[in-house]
């Protein structure tokens, strides 16, 4: 027999009984298809998180008085037991540092901003040294960013995010503006570009002002987070990192041969914990997927069985007319490899429909991988030829002449 014929032979079978092959390959396409959904959302939310959630690049890192991820009360207890770093451990690594090439600091709040009869609350107000968007690769579209004497004088000077300007300052240019930021007096100097929305929450709305007439309104009592950027990865992040840990170390007299008494992280830590948490969450997904996979083919395994005893005249009559073991049992396993691939696909692409219905409702990130789509088509197949063979060797090992007795 002709592939090609039994293919045709296969899917002329399928398409006689449309009831019964829909409701076989249920299982496959619910298996299929949350795989692909998960796969697709948490490829895109790794590729989002990458480019968005951690915006600075892979040559910075930050010294920080506690992790910004805690998983527990115990690690927060440990961390709130620690001295804040203070501006003065900024100026000493900033004037100290020979590995780095630029040292920046910053404080944040929350805070009310208002513009005339306008106010915008739960806005982030951030404290910059003056060489923080540079840094944070925060571009200033509109105006100018800070200069070294804003950050030496505590000049009443601020940046703002585009939620300010769209919320406040719809129809105006803000440059020159005059906003009050919890009741201070500031000057807009510069817009920065928008960021859009990381998680449904939204980045532009934020204010930024001289790190040092931060302090003056709020004080000196906060933690301060000191980003440095060393210029180049590999070996000069290594560098530089080192370089920097020494310095704080000694200025906080943490012993040899303890824990440092303060948190070092990189863009690669965040990304690799947010990878390592999705994959774990993908990996269940994966396995309660593959259990649908196994029962859908058990029961393709089941409907090919019946379909061997509803045939059996037919078998007996084409073995009569010539047709050998391995024409039938190849005639089985491409059907049964078919009703599973055709339940892959459909699989594939209700779960790149479903992905992409929560980017378009919620926003949630999506993006599909070729190589999820690959594996599935392949699986699915493997299911089908799998669970198939058993089925296709009984009709294969038939006898003719007792399957040309058997009855309609």
């Amino acid at each position: 027999m002709e592939l090609k014929e039994a293919f045709k032979i296969a899917l002329q079978s399928l398409w006689a009984n449309k009831l019964r092959s829909v409701l076989t390959l249920i299982g496959v396409v619910i298996g299929v298809s949350s795989v692909i959904a998960v796969i697709t959302l948490t490829n895109g939310v790794n590729k989002y998180v990458a480019t968005k959630v951690f915006r600075y690049g892979a040559d910075v890192f930050t010294l920080s008085k506690q992790s910004p991820v805690i998983f527990s009360y115990e690690q927060w207890q440990k961390f709130q037991k620690r001295k804040n770093l203070k501006i003065e451990d900024y100026y000493a690594i900033r004037d100290n540092c020979k590995s780095c090439e630029a040292v920046g600091a910053l404080l944040s709040n929350t805070g009310k901003v208002v513009y005339g009869n306008h106010s915008s609350d739960n806005t982030s107000i951030r404290g910059w040294s003056w060489n923080m968007p540079a840094i944070s690769n925060q571009d200033v579209v509109r105006g100018r960013s800070f200069v070294p004497a804003d950050q030496q004088y505590g000049s009443r000077v601020a940046i703002i995010g585009y939620d300010i300007v769209d919320k406040l300052m719809p129809n105006i240019d803000p440059l020159g503006q005059e906003v009050r930021i919890d009741g201070e007096p500031y000057t807009v100097i510069g817009v920065g570009d928008r960021q859009g929305e990381t998680l449904g929450v939204s980045q532009d709305n934020y204010v930024a002002v001289p790190i040092t007439a931060y302090q003056h309104t709020y004080g000196t009592n906060d933690s301060v987070t000191i980003y440095v950027k060393a210029g180049s990865v590999g070996p000069g992040l290594d560098r530089a990192t080192d370089e920097a840990r020494s310095l704080l170390r000694s200025r906080r007299h943490d012993a040899p041969g303890a824990e440092d008494s303060f948190e070092v992280s990189t863009n690669d830590t965040f990304v690799g914990l947010w990878k390592s948490i999705s994959q774990t969450f993908l990996f269940v997904v994966i396995g309660i997927a593959c259990i649908s996979l196994v029962v859908g083919g058990i029961v393709i395994m089941n409907i090919m069985l019946v379909s061997v005893t509803e045939r059996t005249r037919e078998i007996g009559v084409r073995k009569a007319l010539g047709a050998r073991r391995q024409d039938i049992l190849l005639q089985f396993l491409i059907e049964a490899g078919s009703m599973s691939l055709l339940g892959g696909l459909v699989g594939i692409l209700a779960g790149a429909g479903v992905a992409k219905l929560v980017t378009l409702i919620i926003g949630f990130p999506s993006d599909i991988a070729l190589w999820s789509v690959l594996v599935a088509i392949f699986v699915s197949a493997g299911i089908g030829i799998f669970f198939g063979v058993y089925p296709a060797r009984q009709a294969a090992m038939l006898d003719p002449i007792v399957a040309l007795r058997s009855e309609l």
